[in-house]
């Protein structure tokens, strides 16, 4: 059985029996494919340097969730995450508000995104000019065959009915200027999930995704300044 796999069981498992007492029977396990998805964030990370020089001072540590969530404002008192997640970001990894990359395993739910989710307020604005100003230029990047190969439409979740006010309501693309995240995903299929080329198949899903995140950089970074 692959590392992948092993985690997704480990999961699969964990969402069957989400309390701390099976949680503390199966410490051991957890503590394993902890570290394998440690592991494999770091070759990950390896790979992406490759491309993008501003991953190569960011380590695995800083990219992974904690699994344990906080239920002090949710009625789900599951005391854990059902999935293994890791932002890997330029500026601070998972605490970044550049945009990145971002792994999700999860049973029958895994998936790989680029782009920025949930910026604050001031920085959702300044995405949205800049959509606005720059529409050919992210249309041209949706449209690259690399890039269309596996991301075909934004994250929609909390999407504005209307379009800002202070844009025009039939400016192109203007369905973009609704957004709340501009963030793109692609789910991972189950013959990636079980390949042994598992890092070099994400690798080529990010890869291709990098334009978008220096598209949206552009922008952050300007912000952030």
């Amino acid at each position: 059985m692959s590392k992948v796999q092993e985690i997704l069981q480990f999961l699969s498992q964990l969402r069957e029996h989400n309390d701390r007492e099976w949680f503390q029977e199966n410490k051991g396990w957890y503590d394993s494919v902890r570290n394998d998805f440690e592991h494999l964030i770091g070759e990950l990370l390896s790979q992406l340097q490759l491309f993008d020089d501003e991953m190569k001072h960011v380590s695995p540590k800083e990219c992974i969730f904690r699994i344990y969530r906080d239920v002090r404002f949710s009625l789900d008192k599951s005391p854990y995450k059902t999935h293994f997640g890791a932002y890997m970001a330029a500026g601070g990894g998972r605490k970044s508000v550049r945009g990145g990359y971002y792994l999700h395993l999860e049973p029958d739910a895994s998936f790989a995104s680029v782009g920025v989710w949930c910026p604050e307020p001031d920085l959702l604005k300044r995405l949205r000019q800049s959509v606005y100003d720059n529409v050919d230029e992210l249309d041209e990047i949706c449209h690259e065959p690399d890039f269309a190969r596996y991301y075909t439409r934004f994250y929609e979740e909390g999407m504005l009915k209307k379009v800002p006010r202070e844009f025009p309501k039939d400016a192109p693309h203007a369905d973009w200027l609704k957004l709340k995240h501009y963030l793109m995903e692609y789910r991972l299929p189950d013959a990636m999930l079980d390949s042994d080329r598992f890092v070099d198949e994400v690798t080529q899903v990010f890869k291709a995704g990098q334009p978008l995140n220096r598209f949206l950089n552009y922008t952050v970074d300007e912000y952030i300044e």
